[in-house]
Order: C-alpha cells, then structure tokens, then sequence
C-alpha cells in the first residue's frame, strides 16, 4: 500500500505547481478545408498522445499504478489537449467479455499484483465490467478538459500489429465487416452526447495479404457513414492502407459520403518505418527521400485541402536510439512546416502484460515505469512547440509571418535586446520574419535582416540586406541547411554554439557520411499567423546600428 500512496502523492506534488489545460468550450469539431476548427471557426491542433486500452485486460494501462483523474490531470499538465484512447471492437461486440469486471479481467490473465495496485488507485473501478472502465476512463478525461479520440485498434484484444494476426484487413479471422460496423455504431451511440468525444477513428493499421482500395473504398463507406449516422457530433477519422502509411489512392479517387465537415484523414510515421536507414545512411539524404514520401502518400492530401492526423509517431524516450533520434529532428522539422495535428505513441509507461511478459516497460512511454515521473523532461520541453498551432483560422489578427524553427531543440530564433546575441528561445516569443523573394530574412517592423559575418561568429542583424551574407537558401537533401555566401566566395550555413545562441559554420553533412549528425544545423522557415507574446523590440533612432551590430 505504501508505494501505492507514495506514487499518488509524487504526482500530486509534481503536477500542482502546473497550470491545468485550458477547457475547450466550442465544441464540437468540425473541418474546415485542411484545417480541424471548433464551433466558432477558430483553429483546434489536435496534440494528443495514445493511452492503450486494447491489450488482454482490455483496461486502459496504468490504472494499477496511479489513479485515473491523477493520470488525466498529468496529461493537461503535460500540455496535451487530446487522448486518442484505443479499443479492440470484441469490447463492443463480445457481451462475455465486455461484462467482465476488471478483476475478473485481470485474474484471468493471472494478474493479481495487478489487481491490488488498481484496488489502491481506483477501488470504484475494480469491480466495474470492462465497459463501464472504459467509460470511466473518458470521463476522467473529460472531467479534466481533455478531448477524446476512440480509436478502434484491433478486433481481438492483444499487442498490435502484424501481417498475419488475424486483424489486419476486413474479411481476416477476427475482421468481420458486418461486425465491425455493427461495434463502431454502438460505441458512437454509447458516447453521443459526451462532449469531450470529439472524434472516432474507424479502424488502426489496415495491412496484411488481402488488403486492397476496392474493398477500403466500400467498408470504410460503410463505417463511416454508422458513426455518423449514430453521432452526427464526432470527428470520422479514416486510416490508410499499409500499416496506415498510405493514402495515396484517395487523390484519385475521393471517399463518397453523405455529409461533409467531419472527416479527417490519419496515417502513421516512425523512425523503424524505414528500418535502420537513419543510422546506416546520411541523415540528410534519408530525411529527404524519406519526406518526399511521406507527402506523397499522404501530406498532400493538406495542399488538396483534407486534414491530416498524424496519429501515431514517438521515439526511444531513453534518446540513445540514434534511428530514433535522427528520424526525430526529421518529423519535427516536417510537423512545423505542415503544423499538421498528431498524436504522441505512447503515455504508458508499463503494461500490464504485453506479450506474454507482465510489467513490461515501454521505452516509447512519456511515463516511466512506475507511471509517476516524466521519462524525459527535455523531449517534453521539446515538443511544447508543436502543441501549440503555428497557423490556421481565425487563431489571432496577426498578419502572415514566417518564423526560423529549430527542430533538434523546439525552439526558435528570438532576439531579446540589442545587447544580446541572436538566440533560439520559446516559440511563441519568437520575432515575426518575412522572407522576401530576394531570399533575404527580414525582422518583421524593422530595418533589420539576418546576415553572417563569417565562419564560427554569432548570426547578426544588419540594415544593407544587398551585401554578402544577406541572402540564406535551403540546401541539401533535407532542406533545412539554410546557407549564405560571403564576399571571399565562403559558404556557411546557420548553427548554434553550446549556449543555443545563432552562430554560422561550414555547412556540415551535406556529403552521403553516415556518422555526421547535422541537427545543429537544420532550421525550418515556418508559416505563421499566431501572435508573439513578447513586445516588438523598440529601437531608438539616433542608435548606432553597425555599432549594434558588432556588439551582438
């Protein structure tokens, strides 16, 4: 009982001095072109992360470690507006087993360890049958200001996926079509009228032998047009084919429904997607090729005017995975340039049982193993960035902006004073830029541009934006190497130093070398409407600005 209570009051402590997430209150959602909008037809990201509820004890994961408000809070604190909360559909259409308690769940599965840590957390769910526990689960979340996305991830409940376990495409051993449409219907009916529901998305990782676009065509029709039919409210979220990392059919062919300003797309991206390219190949070569299908098969569908919902991506927490660590900066710098909604793999720092092993730690978990402390706090620092929206309708009066991102940290270039060195800092007090034709970085009210002033100096800003050092272009596989010639004919690319603070180098891995990491230098000019809460800077007129330049 007494690391029961000891984790309980750790996350008390470690999430009271946070602010809560602040409610959504227009809801529900809706589409507007590429874009997921709210009842007044202001811009809502979608920045969730994925709770599992679908394994064999078909229970949202943790419960046996810290309460469910405690966890739904954490979540807020996190920054995180959205859960996308998994379930296998024989919890929809299997009475045997949706009518079992969670105790009885568990002793089946030999958990009785288990069992003692959810009766010390949530003694009202233990004898609760499993649906009642989901429905719980959601209302914690809801309780706390936290969207909701059902997601179906598999039919028969158990660790997800491969080609040949029997769930992959409609028609497979436990993929009844009929079935399936008859389950998301009554989950939607189940949860019409729950606010914090937003969204459901139809079914996780089509894959397998017999999947084909004839067939996706007519059963997601179907199940699209039952959870609308049953909840006119929630989002209808519709995953590809391939493991849900191709769309690309849809460009040819468009999903037929009865209603519009619902649907939203999905796909997933990690770094194993591609094996071990990232580490065996140049990281600028491999992010290039590796983008170039990532839109292909399905960011297009954004310049086509459909939403996109990343939503699954996550990496080796611990951040010694050098895949996952490359793969990383890669999709940082992409999800700041589409500014699409996504969703985080995984909260759950431990499972119950997966795959046969009990208590098994998940290394892509924000959580650790006891559930109580964050895995990794700079990765939470990190993504803050892309938790806010960097576009989209009706977020401010600001007119349109560039900002220069910085995906290795999650930061971006802000200048605080004409005493200090250009530096990266927090998003959302970044300066607006402009960038113009000439491909010059203009400072957004002011004379200034960004210009280098020679290998390993700090970045500076100047007023003569026609001399050398002035004019920055996106080289590379990546593009995100922004680069300056200077007058002696020197090439030199945008860095930072050891402080974070703008400096400009050689241009670094832009050979095929697999062992250089160019995250140092990889930046992104991103598209902006939202407002900067920091004060333009205001400079005095009779100020020395070459003088200011130098000292910067």
């Amino acid at each position: 009982m007494g690391k029961f209570f000891f984790c309980f009051l750790f996350s008390f402590l470690s999430i009271l001095p946070l602010p809560l997430l602040k409610p959504v209150v227009a809801l529900p959602l809706y589409t507007n072109s590429r874009w997921i909008v709210d009842e007044d037809g202001a811009r809502v990201k979608l920045a969730c992360v994925n709770w599992p509820s679908h394994l064999e004890a078909v229970v949202a994961e943790g419960l046996s470690k810290q309460p469910v408000a405690m966890i739904s809070k954490k979540i807020g604190s996190m920054g995180f507006n959205c859960v996308r909360l998994t379930w296998p559909l024989f919890l929809a259409t299997n009475q045997s087993l949706a009518s079992l308690t969670v105790r009885q769940s568990f002793q089946r599965l030999g958990l009785l360890e288990s069992i003692a840590g959810f009766q010390a957390n949530n003694p009202s769910m233990v004898d609760l049958p499993l649906i009642s526990a989901y429905q719980a689960v959601v209302s914690g979340l809801a309780d706390n200001n936290v969207m909701i996305i059902l997601d179906n991830h598999l039919s028969k409940p158990g660790w997800c996926c491969s080609s040949f376990d029997g769930n992959g495409f409609f028609g497979d051993q436990y993929f009844n079509p009929d079935l399936w449409v008859q389950g998301l219907t009554r989950m939607a009916t189940m949860f019409r009228g729950v606010t914090n529901v937003v969204g459901m998305s139809l079914r996780n990782e089509l894959r397998g032998p017999k999947q084909n676009v004839k067939d996706w065509y007519r059963y997601m029709q179907k199940g699209a047009e039952a959870v609308h039919s049953a909840n006119p409210d929630v989002l209808v979220i519709v995953s590809g084919l391939s493991y849900d990392t191709d769309l690309s059919f849809v460009l040819k062919q468009e999903l037929e429904l009865t209603f519009t300003g619902k649907l939203v797309f999905e796909m997933h991206w990690y770094g194993f997607t591609d094996g071990s390219a990232w580490e065996t190949g140049s990281p600028n070569q491999v992010c290039g090729r590796v983008v170039e299908s990532v839109m292909r098969r399905g960011g297009v569908l954004l310049e086509k005017g459909w939403p996109l919902f990343v939503s699954e991506f996550g990496v080796d927490q611990r951040g010694t995975n050098v895949n996952d660590n490359r793969y990383l900066n890669c999709f940082f710098g992409l999800a700041a340039e589409l500014d699409f909604d996504w969703a985080l793999w995984t909260l759950v720092g431990s499972y119950y049982t997966r795959e046969g092993v009990f208590g098994l730690e998940e290394f892509y978990g924000l959580l650790n193993w006891n559930w109580c402390e964050v895995r990794n706090s700079s990765f939470l620092q990190r993504i803050s960035a892309l938790q806010s929206p960097f576009q989209g309708p009706d977020l401010s009066d600001a007119r349109p902006h560039k900002v220069i991102f910085h995906p290795a940290t999650g930061l971006c270039i802000v200048w605080m004073s004409v005493f200090e060195p250009l530096t990266l800092g927090p998003c959302p007090e970044s300066d607006a830029w402009s960038y113009t034709p000439q491909k010059t970085l203009i400072m957004k009210e002011t004379y200034f541009c960004l210009q280098a002033d020679g290998p390993g100096n700090p970045g500076k800003l100047g007023i003569i934006c026609t001399e050398p050092g002035s004019k920055w272009e996106s080289i590379s596989d990546s593009k995100m190497h922004l680069s300056t010639k200077l007058g002696d004919g020197t090439t030199v690319c945008l860095d930072i130093d050891s402080s974070n603070n703008i400096v400009t180098n050689a241009c670094k891995c832009l050979s095929g070398d697999n062992k250089c990491d160019p995250g140092s230098q990889w930046f992104k000019i991103v598209n902006a409407t939202n407002i900067s809460t920091r004060p333009l800077i205001q400079i005095s007129s009779n100020l020395d600005l070459n003088g200011a330049e130098h000292a910067s």
